[in-house]
């Protein structure tokens, strides 16, 4: 059976996801996921939405991850190669060229990123909404404030 490992924050959950996984594992009969820990994305610079415990039960639940354990460092890739005995390390072409060094121990692969479609700029989105909804709010309480002012002076 052909191991094919992978690693990620995978923060956010989303179709960009899923697909990902599902062709990473198209690529052997078992997928094992490597999932930053909280501190590994503090060291990283990255916030995570949901903690490490809530995202490796979020990506177990998907049909085509067999395993996930946790990344604590960048150095650790091929110790969990050796452990996992994978055939392939494969990442997203975002990452192209940056682990081609591991090709001494397994194949490297990296497949295009979904389209249209990523955690940063959902993130991006959400943050806006909230500006956007602010200042809605905000337009709304000086409504009901001129509205009060306005029954004052009727009175």
């Amino acid at each position: 059976m052909i191991t094919v490992i992978t690693y990620g924050t995978f923060d956010l959950f989303h179709v960009g996801h899923v697909r990902l996984l599902k062709r990473l594992s198209e690529l052997g009969g078992r997928l094992v996921v490597g999932l930053s820990s909280d501190e590994f994305n503090k060291i990283k610079g990255k916030k995570s939405f949901f903690s490490y415990e809530e995202r490796a039960e979020i990506v177990a639940a998907c049909k085509y991850v067999d395993d996930v354990f946790p990344e604590h460092n960048w150095e650790q890739k091929l110790e969990d190669i050796n452990r996992y005995q994978a055939d392939v390390f494969a990442m997203g072409n975002d990452w192209e060229g940056k682990f081609d060094f591991l090709s001494d121990y397994c194949k490297v692969v990296y497949l295009p990123r979904t389209e249209d479609i990523s955690t940063t700029e959902i993130k991006h989105k959400l943050a806006m909404l909230d500006s956007k909804m602010l200042d809605d709010i905000e337009g709304a309480l000086h409504d009901v404030i001129d509205i009060v002012k306005a029954m004052s002076i009727s009175k």
